[in-house]
């Protein structure tokens, strides 16, 4: 820092914030530190009784907070993203469109592992909107020493490590099993259920079936909507080892490689994820995502309607964050129900 006239301060950098006192009024900060003095703020400044300021003095391979927080925004930001203007020494990246949100976790760590400097994200593989806060970027201290911030832009590498991906799946063909539905015993309540969810991702119910718990009418329908060319195939119910469940064996009939019958998440263990040939994914939905608000499919529709392939390890990983805790009131996704860290 350096003590300077007031008058001489235009396009110098603010060391602390200055408060201005109106009685009756306000009482807040008038200049935040990093703010970068104007012509227009001298007379304001000189009405605070500021007749001199302490600045920064800007030194070679030193830079101040604003231009350290856009360096860190170029590591993060991609493609359906935008920044918000450099303010008070930190950057924002907002949501251009409805998608995929996923961060490159290790890299982020490994950025953040660094002191000084920090980018703090929402969540990975989580559901965003449009105008949503993607991330934010700043350095800790008002200055930073450049070759620091070099050493992590190394580190990052030369992709950005958040991504936003728009949905891409459109249309559902969805087969309700169980006798008791077809033969209409008992109302389908699923179906409603699944509908709306998908509605939220832009994804329509263009084929439905109801075959019972005929294993080889399950597999005939499965094949029927792939020769039809819908982008997602969903099975519900009969996915547990009851004996009349044949969901399971019926998809694995299809030939669809079976990714994982399993996952490590509660409710909806017995969840079933599979992908044909050209890539289609074909799913067995347990029933509890009949009647809770939040389960396995909630976690992995995002992933699913963005085009994403899950693989095993994904599902796997599910375990830790992976128990919904049933609170009396739901606030998923505001809640860590699926997020592991």
């Amino acid at each position: 820092m350096k003590l300077i006239d007031t008058r001489q301060a235009v396009g110098h950098v603010l060391c602390h914030d200055l408060t201005q006192i109106i009685p009756g009024v306000t009482k807040d900060a008038r200049f935040r530190k990093g703010h970068v003095v104007t012509e227009e703020d001298i007379p304001v400044l000189l009405s605070m009784g500021k007749g001199h300021l302490y600045v920064w003095e800007k030194q070679p391979g030193m830079l101040h907070e604003n231009e350290a927080a856009e360096r860190l925004r170029a590591l993060c930001q991609n493609e359906h993203m935008h920044p918000t203007p450099a303010k008070e020494g930190k950057i924002e990246l907002i949501a251009d469109m409805d998608g995929l949100f996923q961060v490159d976790v290790e890299r982020l760590n490994a950025i953040n592992g660094e002191d000084e400097i920090m980018i703090a994200t929402r969540h990975t593989n989580t559901a965003v909107h449009k105008g949503d806060k993607l991330a934010g970027t700043r350095i800790i201290p008002l200055v930073i020493a450049e070759d620091k911030l070099r050493s992590v832009e190394d580190r990052a590498g030369s992709t950005p490590i958040l991504s936003l991906t728009p949905w891409k799946l459109k249309t559902c063909g969805l087969i309700t099993t169980g006798s008791e539905v077809a033969k209409g015993l008992i109302q389908d309540s699923f179906t409603p259920v699944i509908i709306r969810k998908l509605a939220d991702y832009g994804i329509e119910v263009t084929h439905r079936c109801l075959p019972g718990d005929d294993m080889a009418a399950i597999t005939a329908a499965a094949l029927e909507y792939k020769t039809k060319g819908v982008d997602l195939i969903l099975c519900t119910g009969g996915m547990s080892v009851d004996p009349d469940d044949r969901t399971p064996g019926a998809i694995k009939d299809t030939g669809a490689e079976i990714v994982s019958y399993g996952a490590p998440v509660l409710p909806g263990a017995m969840f079933l994820l599979g992908y044909f040939a050209d890539g289609t994914p074909i799913l067995g939905l347990p029933g509890c995502v009949m009647y809770a608000k939040a389960t396995v499919f909630d976690l992995m529709l995002p992933r699913i309607a963005a085009g994403v392939r899950v693989s095993r390890a994904d599902l796997k990983a599910l375990g830790h964050g992976g128990l919904c805790l049933g609170c009396a009131e739901c606030h998923y996704p505001i809640c860590p129900f699926g997020k592991g860290v």
